[in-house]
């Protein structure tokens, strides 16, 4: 049986897109995520989440402990209502349900089967209320290196929708799209674990190495047009002996420093920067260094 985590984790995770739109902004017509203020592109938490989530649905399966939360077309309160089901609480039709011991009661229920809300925490306060989870996993924005220039690239269809459509194209016109794209970022997010709120939520070891796993791996098996060629490029854990810390993250993400290798180009390629990892003695005593890739 998996144990609980006992360490807390800092991490820093980059990835980088090639001729795609990593995190497209509804209210920006789907333009990349940027900066206004600097030109740098964002990528949102929400964003890794979803990804990470839907690389779990895949690997496992809508199957305990391992089923997603929040997912496509979920309807959250039929998922609440299983929950006052699976642990024999009567559901009052017409009323907000829920409160006291019986929302402690199916909140861990939550906890046991769905990984999302054990990992990323939710609120399920909704008429059929499952209380509230605060998650041991969190990201910040993700942040490009440099500054990146969103292109607007002008795409055809030579297909058409309707028999109107066909009349008015008459001699060959075609119908006209638009898609957004960064020629090349490499993009930074820091991440944390804390071990204090894993206990609280019953993510565990299997749980933590899953998330690795995922975060590895779940750009490739979410290929889209759209997205271009995206790619996890390195993951530097930091692993506390307690599972209070034994140094400050911001302490910790600072020794990892990105550089772009001397050119006047604009960067193309993940060999156009130089990653700096920590030497051993500059790491705070309590602390070790995980890398992946």
């Amino acid at each position: 049986m998996s144990e609980a985590i006992k360490n807390r984790y800092d991490f820093v995770y980059l990835f980088d897109v090639e001729n795609g739109n990593p995190n497209g902004d509804p209210d920006a017509d789907n333009m990349p995520r940027i900066d206004p203020e600097t030109n740098h592109g964002i990528v949102t938490d929400v964003c890794l989440k979803r990804k990470i989530r839907n690389y779990v649905l895949l690997t496992k399966g809508d199957i305990s402990p391992y089923r997603i939360y929040i997912k496509e077309r979920a309807i959250l309160n039929k998922l609440h209502e299983e929950a006052y089901q699976k642990n024999n609480i009567p559901l009052e039709k017409g009323k907000r349900i829920g409160g006291g011991k019986d929302v402690e009661t199916v909140r861990n229920w939550m906890c046991e089967n769905y990984y999302d809300v054990r990992t990323f925490g939710a609120v399920m306060s909704t008429d059929i209320n499952c209380g509230t989870v605060k998650g041991p996993v969190q990201f910040g924005f993700a942040k490009s290196i440099d500054p990146v220039t969103p292109l607007d690239i002008t795409i055809t269809r030579c297909a058409v929708a309707t028999e109107e459509e066909s009349e008015t194209q008459a001699g060959g016109a075609q119908t006209m799209g638009r898609k957004h794209i960064i020629p090349y970022a490499l993009y930074r997010a820091e991440g944390f674990v804390s071990a204090c709120l894993a206990e609280k939520t019953l993510f565990n070891t299997d749980d933590l190495e899953l998330l690795w796993e995922a975060l590895l791996n779940m750009f490739d098996h979410d290929r889209s047009a759209a997205r271009g060629k995206m790619s996890a490029r390195k993951l530097i854990i930091f692993e506390h002996e307690s599972k209070f810390g034994n140094a400050h993250a911001s302490e910790l993400f600072e020794l990892v420093k990105i550089h772009k290798k001397p050119s006047e180009d604009p960067p193309r390629s993940f060999e156009d920067y130089t990653i700096e990892i920590p030497r051993l003695e500059e790491i705070p005593i309590g602390v070790k260094l995980i890398e992946k890739l």
